[in-house]
C-alpha cells in the first residue's frame, strides 16, 4: 500500500478516536462535488448528463469549507465533473491543505500542465492528483471517447511529478477488460513515477449512455483475481489491500455508504455517490434519516446488487482492519507481502 506515514497515522488515529467513541457510522472520505460540467463526455459516466442549467452551477469555496468543516472526514476527493474547470480551484485546496485536509483532486489531466502553469497549486503532502487513467492509450481513449487523452494525461502526470506534487492514478474497469492489459497499463504507471494506484469496476450509473459493459460480481471476480494474482513488487496501489481481495472475492464485505459521504449542488446526496435518491440539508440529517437498511446487497435491493465500487466498499475495509484482530493481521500480512 502506498499511502505517507503521516497520513496513514492521520487515517488510523481517526479510525481509532471514532471507535473509542462508539460511533458506529462516521466519514472517511468526503466526497466534494464542486460542480458536474467536464470537458469529456465519457459514455460510462452518469455525471454529465444533466440539463445546461445544472451544469452551468457550481458551489461557493464558503459552501465547501462548510461541508467539510461539517462532515469532519480527515481525507476530501474531489471528484466531477472536471474540478479543473471550477473557476476556484486554486482557492479551495489552498483552503483544505491549510485546514490540514489530504486531498485528492481527480482529474483528467486534460488542463493539468496549464493550471500548473498559471501557478495555482503548491506541493504539499495534503495534496494529490488523483488522474484518471482507465488502461493503456487504446483502452483509456475508448474509455472516455476521445483520441489523444491518454497521451494529454500523460504529459500531466509528468509536469506534475517534475514539480514536486504528490500524483496517484485512478482506474476504472468495464466487462471486456483484458487483465493481462491491465497487468502491462500497472508498469506502465510505475514507470511513468505515480505514487500509487486505485482501481475499481465501473457502476451502472442509470444515466450513463453506455449500459451494455458494466461488470456484474462474478465477472469482476474473476477479473480482478486473474488481474491481481502473482502481483509484482513494484505494483503500489493505494488503496486498503483488504479492498482488492474483496474485488478478487477473497473477502465478503457490506456496503458502508456513510464511509463516503457526496456532497454537491443540490446537498447531501443519498445515500452515496453512486444513487441520487434525495438529499439532506445538513451531514446529520443525512446520516440521521437515511434509510440505511435498504441499501447494500444485503439489503435485497437491486441498484446495490452487482456493485463493488471503492466509494461503499473501501471503508468497510478499513473498518474491517480496525475491528478486529484478524482485520489487522490480514492488512498488515498483505501489506509487508505486497500479495493480495
Amino acid at each position: 500500500m502506498s499511502v505517507p506515514l503521516s497520513q496513514m497515522w492521520a487515517v488510523t488515529s481517526y479510525v481509532l478516536g471514532q471507535k473509542l467513541r462508539g460511533r458506529r457510522r462516521y466519514p472517511l472520505v468526503l466526497m466534494l462535488e464542486p460542480l458536474f460540467r467536464c470537458n469529456l463526455a465519457c459514455a460510462g459516466c452518469g455525471k454529465i448528463q444533466y440539463p445546461a442549467q445544472i451544469l452551468r452551477k457550481h458551489l461557493s469555496v464558503e459552501q465547501c469549507l462548510a461541508a467539510v468543516e461539517e462532515c469532519g472526514a480527515p481525507m476530501v476527493s474531489i471528484p466531477g465533473g472536471e474540478p479543473l474547470m471550477y473557476p476556484e480551484i486554486g482557492r479551495l485546496v489552498q483552503e483544505l491543505v491549510a485546514r490540514k485536509k489530504y486531498v485528492y483532486l481527480c482529474t483528467n489531466a486534460i488542463l493539468l500542465k496549464e493550471r500548473l502553469a498559471e501557478g495555482l497549486f503548491e506541493p504539499s503532502k495534503y495534496l494529490s492528483f488523483s488522474v484518471h487513467m482507465d488502461g493503456l492509450r487504446e483502452e483509456h481513449d475508448e474509455a472516455v471517447c476521445r483520441d489523444g487523452v491518454y497521451d494529454q494525461a500523460v504529459e500531466g502526470i509528468r509536469a506534475a511529478l517534475a514539480r514536486g506534487f504528490r500524483v496517484t492514478t485512478n482506474t476504472t474497469l468495464f466487462d471486456g477488460a483484458n487483465a493481462f492489459r491491465v497487468r502491462e497499463f500497472f508498469d506502465a504507471m510505475m514507470e511513468l513515477g505515480v505514487e500509487g494506484m486505485m482501481v475499481s469496476p465501473g457502476y451502472s450509473y442509470s444515466k450513463a449512455p453506455d449500459q451494455e459493459h458494466f461488470l456484474r460480481r462474478q465477472r469482476a471476480h474473476e477479473l480482478f483475481s486473474t488481474m491481481l494474482s502473482n502481483p509484482k513488487r513494484r505494483w503500489k496501489f493505494n488503496q486498503s489491500p483488504l479492498f482488492l481481495q474483496f474485488l478478487m472475492g477473497k473477502q465478503d464485505f457490506e456496503c458502508t455508504p456513510w464511509g463516503n459521504p457526496t456532497y454537491n449542488v443540490f446537498g447531501w446526496q443519498r445515500p452515496c455517490y453512486l444513487l441520487q435518491e434525495g438529499y439532506a440539508a445538513t451531514f446529520q440529517e443525512l446520516i440521521e434519516t437515511t434509510k440505511w437498511e435498504t441499501y447494500g446487497r444485503g439489503s435485497g435491493n437491486d441498484k446495490c446488487r452487482d456493485c463493488m465500487v471503492h466509494c461503499g466498499y473501501e471503508p468497510t475495509a478499513v473498518n474491517h482492519t480496525f475491528g478486529s484482530w484478524r482485520g489487522f493481521r490480514d492488512t498488515v500480512v498483505a501489506t509487508v507481502t505486497g500479495k493480495f
